[in-house]
Parts: C-alpha cells; structure tokens; sequence
C-alpha cells in the first residue's frame, strides 16, 4: 500500500486526484515511475473516449516572453465555462503558450509531439491529457499565433 508522502508528491507532481494517485501507486506496487506511466496512459484512454463532445469554452491566453521580442497568443479549449475559468487550467494554457515561445512549432500537430521545456519526460499531447483527466472535459489546442521581432 502506497504511503500518505508517496500519495501526495505524486499529486503534487501530477495534479492529478489523490484516489487516481492512490490507484495508480497501488497498481504499481509502489513504483512511482510505473505509476506516472499508468496514469499517462489513463489520461489518453480518456481524452480517446470524450473526443466527440463538444467545445463549447476556452481560454485565450499571451505569453510575452522576457526582452519583449517574443509573444504568444493561445486559445485552449474545453466544453464548460467551469472549467475554461478554473486558475489552473489557465496555467496549462500559459504553460503552453510559454512553450509555443521557446520552440516554435509550425502547427498544432507538430506542437503535440514536442516534448514540454519544463518536463521532457512528457509531451505537450500528455499535457492535454493529464489536463482532460484532471477536469474530465476534452480539452483541445484551438489556434496560436506566435510573434517574433527577430
């Protein structure tokens, strides 16, 4: 049985429920690795089966990265008001906007594959779907524009 600790750092590190981290540590035996991987494959299993809802709601969000000579403006989108207004689904929209910045994809395909800047153990599509399995809401990259004086 996994420890209190265990249970929360990887919450804290996943932001995901404390039951999914309890269930996912449980079915690892204790491995947190193991664990972080179980939950990122339940995150794509999720956001799989709510591809066909509806985005109704979103977020736009800018980034204006220091020395003021890069800027992004990202829509993230979700299916609710509720979850478009929540603080940390807008810190994933920064997050991924401050992404777009660094590492210039060319389109959202191309941006999905990226591995994130702040954790290359993870995507920028294991994002989304950490973010779907958070909120329970599909979420989607809308449209991005990336600015650039050089």
């Amino acid at each position: 049985m996994a420890t209190i600790e265990e249970i929360k750092s990887l919450r804290e590190e996943t932001g995901l429920s404390i039951m999914q981290c309890q269930k996912a540590l449980e079915e690892a035996g204790g491995d947190r690795n193991k664990a972080i991987e179980l939950l990122k494959a339940k995150g794509a299993e999720i956001a799989g089966r709510k591809g066909d809802r509806t985005l109704g709601a979103g977020t736009v969000v800018s980034y204006i990265h220091a020395g003021d000579t890069v800027g992004v403006i990202l829509e993230l989108m979700c299916e609710t008001d509720f979850v478009a207004k929540n603080p940390d689904f807008k810190i994933v929209a920064k997050e991924i906007a401050m992404h777009v910045a660094a590492m210039n994809p060319e389109n959202t395909e191309q941006l999905l594959t990226q591995p994130f800047i702040k954790d290359s153990s993870k995507t920028i599509a294991d994002l989304i779907n950490n973010t779907v399995q958070k909120f329970g809401e599909r979420t989607e990259i809308g449209r991005f524009t990336r600015f650039s004086i050089n």
